[in-house]
């Protein structure tokens, strides 16, 4: 069996979930109600994010929990999926799309977030789009 592409990982139809953390683990207490997003769930949050605009990781995370009626948004699965948005954009990318076109995951993604450095296109392209729309940043926190 093939290995399944990012693209197809984002297109995955399965259903987010909503359900008790089952352990204390990065900041989430055993118990809270927490939400199990879908890629596709993090690329349309990062995608609705307008030019110039930015926000972090932990902020997505606040706002999709209160938007899906949870207290926390799962941070092993947000990162699983950040990392499916990016390099599905960047498959897209490759594939000929123009870098204003695809999810605009450097919007979320720093230079110093973890996930970043894991990248097919390392930190470099995240820097790079990060400073071509730095003229209308704004820092929206959730």
């Amino acid at each position: 069996m093939a290995k399944k592409s990012w693209t197809e990982k984002l297109n995955d139809p399965s259903a987010h979930e909503i359900k008790p953390a089952p352990i204390d683990i990065a900041g989430m207490k055993r118990g809270e109600i927490m939400l199990v997003p879908t890629a596709r769930m993090i690329d349309d949050f990062i995608g609705a994010l307008p030019s110039g605009a930015r926000t972090d990781v932990k902020a997505m995370r606040r706002e999709l929990a209160d938007r899906y009626g949870a207290e926390i948004t799962c941070p092993i699965y947000t990162g699983y999926h950040l990392r499916t948005v990016a390099e599905a954009a960047l498959e897209a990318l490759q594939m000929g799309a123009d870098v204003t076109t695809i999810t605009p995951f450097w919007r979320v993604l720093d230079e110093t977030a973890p996930t970043t450095g894991r990248l097919a296109c390392g930190v470099s392209f995240v820097t790079e789009q990060r400073a071509r729309e730095a003229g209308g940043w704004r820092i929206d926190r959730a």
